[in-house]
């Protein structure tokens, strides 16, 4: 028996209306293709949208944006950090450099017055160096790096490019110690260039500089007046500078003037100077004379003397008897 028909049963009634709605959906979406295709419709409602839409976009995308934002700054913070920090390592060795090649500069300076100097002088000079100071106030003295192995010997004469600076008084193998002028144990004798005046100079108490405590009243010595090696006593050689009077005053004898000196030399601040050598011995008393007495020739026999010789006996008229009586009664005449 067959089923009645259920004209409310949506199977043939809902299929076919489905059908018609998508053939209607078709249609409606060929004729917009169609039309925007040919007019652009939908561009401009695409475009009249993303102004109204935008602003959504923007606001939901303000928390990545935030934080892309805080991620570059710290970035940017570190790396100008690291930069930072890389320019001042670079400003601080450039400044050594600077500093170095400065200091390089002064010292090729003192090296050119130095050799200047050695051309200028008709002298035999050794370049020495520096290598220990002791300025205190009781003693001023230097150490090279030159000793007896390089030919120094004690009483050297030591000067720099502008003045002399004193001289060698303990030769050791490798080094050796300099006294300065200025030690209050150092004398040199000085001329006043202007007037010729020749006196001693003295290291001050105080290793401060130089002193010329003996100057007579009426000698001319002004302040101002150069120092020069006087040649005396042959240690240094004449014509050297000394240094230069800065003050004068009378001493407390009330006899003599005092002048304070200002040394000619770079005392503090020399790192090379010149070794004189070929200097002539200094001055001093005559060797004592050696005993006078008959030639050799003229010597009595040995056995006269009490030697261990045995004594011979010369003929009365030989020539030998006749200068023997001449040595006798002292005359240098022959026999007759």
């Amino acid at each position: 028996m067959a089923r009645p028909r259920d004209e409310s049963s949506p199977l043939f009634a809902g299929n076919a209306a489905g059908t018609l709605r998508l053939i209607f959906y078709l249609a409606l979406a060929m004729v917009l293709m169609v039309l925007d295709h040919r007019n652009d419709w939908l561009w401009r409602v695409r475009y009249a949208a993303s102004v109204v839409v935008e602003p959504v976009y923007r606001l939901a995308n303000l928390p990545s944006a935030g934080m892309r934002t805080l991620t570059v700054a710290f970035a940017d913070r570190k790396l100008l950090t690291e930069q930072n920090q890389r320019l001042r390592e670079d400003l601080l060795l450039a400044n050594a450099r600077l500093n170095r090649m400065a200091g390089v500069a002064e010292q090729n300076q003192r090296l050119k017055e130095l050799l200047d100097t050695r051309h200028s002088l008709d002298l035999n000079v050794q370049l020495a160096r520096v290598v220990g100071v002791d300025l205190g106030a009781y003693q001023q003295r230097l150490v090279l790096n030159l000793g007896a192995r390089d030919g120094v010997k004690p009483g050297q004469p030591v000067i720099d490019a502008h003045g002399v600076m004193g001289q060698v008084t303990e030769v050791l193998p490798t080094t050796s110690v300099v006294m300065l002028v200025t030690d209050p144990e150092h004398a040199i004798p000085v001329v006043v260039e202007r007037s010729g005046l020749r006196t001693v100079a003295y290291g001050a108490r105080d290793g401060s500089g130089l002193v010329l405590p003996n100057i007579p009243l009426a000698a001319d010595v002004r302040p101002g007046d150069k120092l020069l090696t006087s040649g005396l006593g042959g240690r240094f050689p004449p014509g050297f500078p000394v240094g230069k009077v800065q003050s004068v005053a009378l001493g407390a004898s009330g006899m003599f003037r005092v002048a304070q000196v200002q040394p000619a030399a770079d005392l503090d601040r020399s790192d090379d100077v010149l070794l004189l050598h070929d200097q002539a011995e200094p001055d001093g008393p005559p060797a004592p004379a050696s005993p006078a007495g008959p030639p050799a020739t003229l010597a009595p026999a040995p056995g006269a003397a009490g030697g261990n010789a045995p004594a011979t006996t010369a003929p009365p008229g030989s020539p030998r008897a006749a200068a023997r009586r001449a040595a006798a009664s002292g005359t240098t005449g022959g026999a007759p």
